[in-house]
């Protein structure tokens, strides 16, 4: 059975149970069970591989010893053993020894998760599905890593869940405008559900992982944050997937949390890649870890004065920031002053409203940036929607081609060769100086639409009401006599 038929059969057994309600539960179920097994089948892999290897994980509660039967437990006693014993012992497993940090994983992944499902006999069933699958077949597990990005991909239909997620093209073009190397360190303050981690993964072993010592080194280079359990344990699943041995960089934590100062040299990063949440407040207090020049509960403008903190001289950045973030004033004035003296902001990719439907449909901006040297210009690129679409959608979303015009007009590494076209134009520092900071800079080859002259409309206006008027007084001298007869 194929990957994606075994997926498509455990979310079918799902649907016919009364606790599993939606696509986000349905993939929170799934994420735990894959989890335990794709953990089980590393452990039996390293066991034998290493002599002094003993899995975090106590026998009575290995995959292995209640799920690989296909005979064994089901109905009140497999809900029993997984609610009452494997969850609460899962959630408080002690972080000890040599493989500390997988126990960690383990614990974190679980914290917060629950087991949806309310008929024994279908768990045993869903149990047996993925039983099936070794994740220890590297073609298996490329498979089930594909599925897994759609799975995650789906959840954008799935209400509030589909903030997690960042499209793949999106990511996808960052990650190979900032060209991350095995060695550098990566970050992700707010990583969802892995999507920039896993391309910079991929993007890594395509083009420069020859020997086992780079994969160390990329594996090593990775960090991670993220605030809320649900995404934090999709996130961990998915680079377990991806072939990642140790995601305990992943730390299920809120990043604003900490105070901006105490992030010294040794906290500093090459890279940062990262959609942060936009749109949404923090809580009461975190706004009083920063500095009072950039204090504000939006979510968005904390991150942004923390990226530029974290990167090391020479570091660098591609974000996703919303479009009030460019022209907005206030502490946001003060932030993008602060960038573009700190930065060389070289680069703002301006994409059209309809990128992150269905769960948000606000204009969206990819910025790229270099610590170290002040922003002498910025170039704009202004993304189009593809010839024959009036907006992306969930049934015609943005793809990896969309983005083909703006890799050839980039100018490679060196961004070298850069000319104005319809869609790219350039702006000096003076004159964004000039416009009070306000990035919300519009593209000038565009022909504004021709609504005519305004003392015309207003005299066509007023004729109009005229016009309603006098057609209203008709219609009520008509009823006037329609009810005298």
């Amino acid at each position: 059975m194929s990957a994606r038929t075994t997926v498509k059969s455990i979310q079918d057994i799902m649907r016919q149970d009364v606790g599993v309600d939606g696509d986000a539960q349905r993939l929170s179920q799934l994420c735990w069970m894959f989890f335990l097994k794709i953990i089980d089948d590393q452990d039996q892999e390293l066991e034998m591989m290493r002599d002094d290897y003993r899995s975090p994980i106590p026998e009575r509660l290995q995959w292995r010893a209640w799920a690989a039967d296909p005979e064994g437990r089901t109905g009140d006693a497999l809900l029993g053993f997984i609610n009452d014993d494997l969850f609460p012992s899962l959630k408080g497993l002690p972080a000890l020894g040599a493989y500390a940090n997988r126990a960690r994983v383990v614990r974190a992944v679980f914290e917060d998760a629950y087991n949806y499902m309310k008929s024994g006999q279908l768990l045993r069933q869903v149990v047996n599905k993925i039983s099936g699958v070794d994740f220890n077949d590297l073609f298996e597990r490329k498979h089930f890593g594909d599925i897994y990005e759609q799975l995650l991909n789906d959840l954008q239909s799935a209400g509030n869940a589909g903030e997690y997620y960042t499209p793949r093209a999106v990511t996808g073009f960052v990650v190979g405008r900032i060209d991350p190397r095995p060695g550098e360190i990566l970050y992700d303050p707010a990583c969802g559900t892995g999507g920039f981690l896993t391309c910079a993964i991929r993007h890594m072993r395509e083009h420069y992982v020859k020997r086992p010592e780079d994969e160390q080194a990329l594996q090593a280079g990775l960090r991670a944050m993220e605030k809320k359990q649900l995404p934090h344990m999709l996130c961990v699943t998915n680079l377990l997937l991806h072939g990642i041995e140790d995601p305990s960089f992943v730390r299920h934590d809120n990043t604003l949390a900490r105070p901006y100062i105490s992030y010294g040299k040794d906290d500093r990063v090459d890279i940062i890649v990262s959609n942060s949440p936009f749109g949404g407040k923090e809580e009461d207090g975190i706004e009083s870890n920063f500095p009072a020049q950039f204090r504000t509960k939006e979510t968005a403008d904390l991150f942004l004065a923390l990226f530029i903190r974290l990167l090391k001289p020479g570091g660098r950045a591609g974000i996703v920031l919303p479009d009030g973030s460019l022209f907005g004033e206030g502490v946001k004035t003060r932030l993008k002053e602060h960038l573009l003296e700190e930065c060389n902001l070289h680069t703002i990719v301006r994409l059209p409203n309809s990128v992150f439907k269905p769960y948000a449909s606000i204009g969206t901006n990819l910025l790229f940036f270099e610590k170290g040297e002040p922003t002498r210009e910025v170039w704009f690129y202004e993304h189009p929607i593809p010839a024959g679409q009036k907006a992306y959608s969930m049934t015609r979303p943005i793809r990896v081609e969309h983005f083909q015009g703006c890799v050839d007009w980039w100018g490679g590494a060196e961004r070298i060769g850069r000319q104005e076209t319809e869609q790219a134009w350039r702006v000096d520092i003076d004159a964004i100086k000039a416009r009070g900071y306000n990035l919300d800079c519009k593209n000038p080859h565009t022909v504004a639409d021709d609504h005519g002259d305004p003392e015309e409309l207003l005299a066509k206006l007023e004729q109009d009401e005229q016009r309603a008027a006098g057609l209203r007084d008709q219609l009520k001298g008509i009823l006037a006599e329609a009810l005298l007869r």
